[in-house]
C-alpha cells in the first residue's frame, strides 16, 4: 500500500494547531466538493482531504499518526510497522467533525492504521466507549487464555498539548473467539457526562502464524510433498490444532489440490474445517546421482504435461 501524509494533503505544517487544521480542511472540502467542483478528480480529492481531516482532526488518532514520524512521503511503498496499531486506545463516538464520511471510503493506509478507531455512532461518545486493537497468538484462540494488554491513550493536558498514557488490564480471551469480533469489557471506557464509565471494545487480530492462514473459522496450511508421494500416494503425520492426525494423500495428487479436515478449525457452533493444499516440491538436479535419475525418467516415461492427455 501507498503511505499517505495527511499532512501534505490538507497544505498544513506538521506543528499546526487543531484551528489551523479545521481552516484549511474546510477551504478544501469547498474546492472539491464533488457537487459544486469543476476540479479534475474532484471527488477523489474530496475524499482525500476527508480522510486525512479524520485524522488529524482528532487528537487521538493525529498522536498515533505522529508516531510514524516525518521520514515517510506521500506516495511511498509502506508497510505498518509490526503492532502498530496494536493497544492504541481511541474513543468512540461524534468527534465534532463538519461531515461525515462513508467508512468505505476510507483507504487500506487509514483502515491498516486504525482499524476499530474509525468514528461509531454518535452514541458512543456520549457513554465514553472506547475502542483498541489487540494481537493475540492464534493458539488462544482454540482453548482460550488470560492475558496482558498495555493500552495507551492519547490524553490531552491543560495547556493542550497531547500525552500518552499507559493501563495495564488482564483479559480472558474466549475458546474460538473469530479475527475481528470485539470482546466488551464492561465499564472500562471513560467516564461519560453523567459520571457512569463507558465500556472499552478490544478489536482481536490474530498475529501471523508460521503454519496457518485463518479465513473466517476455518484454517488453511500448505503441506509440501516429494513427486513420488504425490504420484503414489502416502501417508503422512500432519500436525493440526492441538494434535497430529495420519493424512491420506491420494495417489495421482497434484499441486493446489486441496483436502478437507472437518471440524478441524477454530471452535465454535459449528467449528471450522482445516484445509490442506498440496505442494509438490521437486529434488535439485544439482547432485549427479540425482540429475541421473531425472534424465532416465524423461527417457523412461512416456510424459509430456503440455498434453491435454499427459501423453
Amino acid at each position: 500500500m501507498q503511505f499517505k501524509d495527511y499532512y501534505e494533503l490538507l497544505g498544513v505544517p506538521r506543528d499546526a494547531g487543531a484551528d489551523e487544521i479545521k481552516r484549511a480542511y474546510r477551504k478544501l472540502a469547498r474546492k472539491y466538493h464533488p457537487d459544486v467542483s469543476k476540479e479534475p478528480q474532484a471527488e477523489e480529492r474530496f475524499k482525500e482531504i476527508g480522510e486525512a481531516y479524520e485524522v488529524l482532526g482528532d487528537a487521538e488518532k493525529r498522536a498515533a499518526y505522529d508516531r510514524l514520524g516525518s521520514r515517510w512521503r506521500d506516495g511511498q511503498e509502506f508497510r505498518p510497522p509490526p503492532d502498530f496499531g496494536s493497544g492504541f486506545e481511541f474513543s468512540g463516538g461524534d468527534d465534532g467533525h463538519d461531515d461525515a464520511h462513508d467508512e468505505a471510503a476510507f483507504s487500506e493506509f487509514f483502515e491498516s492504521l486504525f482499524g476499530a478507531a474509525r468514528r461509531g455512532g454518535g452514541h458512543a461518545g456520549m457513554t465514553g466507549d472506547h475502542h483498541a486493537r489487540v494481537d493475540i497468538d492464534l493458539e488462544d484462540a482454540f482453548g482460550g487464555a488470560e492475558r496482558t494488554f498495555t493500552l495507551r491513550s492519547p490524553q490531552t493536558d491543560a495547556s493542550g498539548r497531547v500525552r500518552l498514557a499507559e493501563r495495564s488490564l488482564r483479559v480472558r480471551i474466549p475458546p474460538g473467539v473469530r479475527e475481528g469480533q470485539r470482546l466488551r469489557l464492561a465499564g472500562q471506557g471513560a467516564p461519560g457526562p453523567r459520571g457512569a464509565r463507558g465500556d472499552l471494545y478490544l478489536e482481536i487480530r490474530f498475529r501471523p502464524h508460521p503454519a496457518w492462514r485463518v479465513v473466517g473459522r476455518d484454517l488453511y496450511m500448505d503441506l509440501p510433498l516429494a513427486p513420488w508421494e504425490a504420484a503414489l500416494g502416502s501417508k503422512l503425520q500432519v500436525a493440526v490444532p492441538g494434535a497430529k492426525v495420519e493424512l491420506q494423500i491420494p495417489p495421482g495428487s497434484q499441486s493446489g489440490r486441496k483436502l478437507r479436515l472437518k471440524g478441524r478449525g477454530l471452535p465454535g457452533k459449528p467449528p471450522g474445517d482445516l484445509f490442506v493444499e498440496l505442494r509438490v516440491v521437486l529434488p535439485p538436479a544439482d547432485d549427479p546421482k540425482v540429475a541421473q535419475a531425472w534424465r532416465r525418467m524423461a527417457e523412461e516415461l512416456s510424459f509430456n504435461p503440455r498434453s491435454p492427455t499427459g501423453a
